[in-house]
């Protein structure tokens, strides 16, 4: 068998149990669990069947999303999901010897991206019960000058959250280090960077449309800061990175902010009525911001996993990850969907 090179032949690769997921109750990946805007079923399937045989075109986004985000077209930069634009940017701005910053537990992807890279992760942890940022840690790892700082903002899975004076605070500390601010959770706690970090050449805010317009399956991410740090993602991404279907519903679901500003107001409810079930149950659990939270059972956490499973709803298990082995997460959804989910913890929690 073929070897790689060295530094992936000593890395895991990240991966998430993608398989039969389909017709079940989907609390595991913190999508939108209702699906897209009708308007972006209306723009996919009116897309002429000639087109498919086109490259696809992007005139128009790239001005389409700053307008939403408060800034310009050449501070925009398209990749074919977050995913894209976080490998983007340790092809950009890490190598061998490089470090990158980051805490733990967080998205499992950073590592990964990094370590391929032939780079050491210095992963600091989030700090007592309430997963509080180590804030003071981090900004004295900042002083070495690591490459690239890595922080999800509200964080996956903790939902610990830095105001954004803080992070651009850490920004201006460290203005040899590229600060990525992943914001994939954003809408559900309504603090951002933006626009305070378009004054910084060295931040780079993430931004989807997976958790909030519901088009997690088709990909669409975006990155946002100077046009400089932009301009170099470019030129390691593909210049067909984004499908026509993708770049279709994108149009579409930012033109129907109101369809994902309702769909934010319903998670939120559901939230709080489920942090009061689980309050007044006696459950140990941890909510803060994002559309998730952390549950631990009082029974083994995989077999409640598996049971829920079999009971037709899926949750994320965090069986292995620093400070919340024996916990999972549940993403949430509309008021009826976590009705159902604590009706079937509580008959086999």
């Amino acid at each position: 068998m073929l070897e790689a090179v060295a530094a992936v032949e000593a890395m895991e690769g990240y991966s998430a149990p993608l398989e039969g997921r389909r017709g079940l109750l989907r609390l595991d990946f913190n999508e939108n669990t209702l699906g897209p805007s009708p308007k972006v079923v209306e723009a996919i399937r009116a897309i002429p069947a000639e087109h498919y045989a086109i490259y696809p075109e992007y005139a128009g986004l790239a001005e389409c999303y700053a307008a939403s985000a408060g800034c310009r077209a050449e501070q925009v930069g398209l990749f074919n999901g977050v995913d894209a634009a976080i490998l983007a940017v340790f092809l950009a701005f890490g190598g061998a010897g490089d470090v990158l910053l980051t805490t733990t537990p967080t998205f499992g992807y950073y590592g990964p991206c990094a370590q391929q890279r032939g780079m050491t992760v210095q992963a600091i942890p989030y700090e007592g019960e309430q997963f509080a940022f180590p804030l003071a840690a981090i900004g004295d790892a900042l002083g070495q000058e690591p490459s690239v700082l890595m922080v999800c903002n509200p964080n996956n899975p903790t939902g610990t959250r830095l105001s954004p004076g803080q992070l651009l605070a850490l920004a201006r500390r460290a203005p040899r280090t590229l600060v990525v601010v992943d914001e994939l959770y954003e809408a559900f706690s309504g603090d951002s960077v933006l626009p305070g970090s378009l004054a910084l050449p060295n931040v780079l805010v993430l931004r989807s449309l997976s958790k909030t317009a519901g088009i997690a399956g088709l990909r669409v991410g975006f990155g946002i800061g100077d046009p400089g740090l932009i301009e170099r993602l470019r030129r390691v991404t593909g210049p067909y990175d984004i499908n026509a279907f993708g770049v279709a519903a994108a149009f579409a679901a930012l033109a129907d902010q109101a369809y994902v500003d309702a769909y934010v107001r319903e998670v939120l409810a559901a939230k709080a009525w489920l942090t009061t079930r689980l309050a007044r149950a006696g459950i140990r659990h941890h909510s803060s911001a994002g559309n998730f939270l952390l549950i631990w059972p009082e029974g083994d956490a995989e077999a409640v996993v598996q049971n829920l499973r079999e009971a037709g709803i899926l949750v994320r298990s965090m069986a292995g990850k620093p400070l919340i082995d024996g916990s999972f997460r549940v993403s949430i959804g509309t008021r009826p969907q976590m009705e159902r989910f604590w009706q079937a913890l509580v008959s086999c929690g």
